[in-house]
């Protein structure tokens, strides 16, 4: 199967690595086809996309927007948006304006957990400030010898019920699938098996997601099991989602793969790239 990436980050969000090179490291692992889906922020795409013509790789724009969702925290991808949609901008640049508050609660609630100057300390590693996260702080805990690596630090830290976690209301889906959809993109629903809902929560998801106009779910990718891409081979077919694949790639050594680095697409799918003519 052709080698198809749609979903990393770079330094404008939460990444380790510039755009150019995100779609370096890509260009190496065989990569033809990558999206660069920066958290909330459309910033890095004219440098990835150059990077990309001079690499041969057909490049995606794109980004992924935090959702609340029934108590919850999404994400949702937007594939092949157009960059310069005002309503996408200004949509985004709403979704962004909250994150420095939480931030600040995070460092804070830190702090009673014995933990000191977390938010200069994530913030030396937030290309954009702007763009603060869960991810900075997860980097300074292991930085500051707290926890061994990322995956040990949003165990201990930064999740529901443990030192560092602040609750945040983020976009509605509604809103966000009409942001990318008026963008002419697609909307992906990211992530699935992450969410850890049972099975009627998950199907009400996904009716959710559908009735809004979101097209597709991601079945391959990077933390998703075996188990998972059964599942949601399964529920793409029942609920007549595309199917999309990611590596969610943040930095080497980070997360559960490498960019360019997937198992292939189960056969029964219908991938959401099947009416790309440049992929056909």
């Amino acid at each position: 199967m052709l080698n198809i990436d749609l979903h990393s980050h770079s330094s404008c969000s939460d990444g380790t690595l510039t755009p150019e090179q995100v779609v370096a490291r890509a260009s190496e692992r065989g990569c033809k086809v990558l999206a660069l889906t920066d958290h909330d922020v459309l910033l890095g795409l004219p440098a990835a996309r150059k990077a990309a013509i001079e690499h041969g790789i057909h490049f995606v724009d794109g980004v992924e927007v935090s959702v609340s969702w029934d108590g919850l925290t999404i994400h949702v991808v937007g594939l092949n948006v157009d960059p310069d949609n005002a309503e996408l901008q200004q949509g985004l640049a709403s979704v962004r304006s909250g994150r420095m508050r939480r931030a600040e609660a995070m460092a804070a609630d830190l702090l009673r957990a014995g933990i000191a100057d977390s938010l200069p300390g994530a913030l030396a590693f937030a290309g954009n400030k702007d763009m603060i996260s869960r991810t900075h702080f997860a980097r300074f805990l292991v930085e500051s010898g707290k926890v061994k690596d990322i995956k040990t630090a949003f165990k201990k830290y930064l999740v529901k019920g443990k030192p560092g976690y602040v609750p945040h209301q983020w976009a509605d889906l509604n809103d966000v699938v009409n942001w990318i959809r008026n963008a002419g993109g697609r909307a992906v629903l990211a992530h699935p098996g992450r969410y850890q809902i049972g099975k009627a929560r998950m199907q009400r998801l996904l009716v959710d997601f559908k009735a809004a106009g979101g097209e597709a779910v991601e079945v391959v990718t990077s933390n998703h099991t075996p188990e998972h891409v059964i599942q949601f081979t399964r529920l793409a077919a029942e609920y007549e989602l595309l199917a999309s694949c990611g590596s969610d790639f943040h930095g080497p050594g980070e997360g559960y793969a490498d960019i360019g680095r997937l198992p292939d697409m189960p056969g029964a799918c219908k991938p959401v790239w099947h009416d790309w003519a440049i992929v056909n």
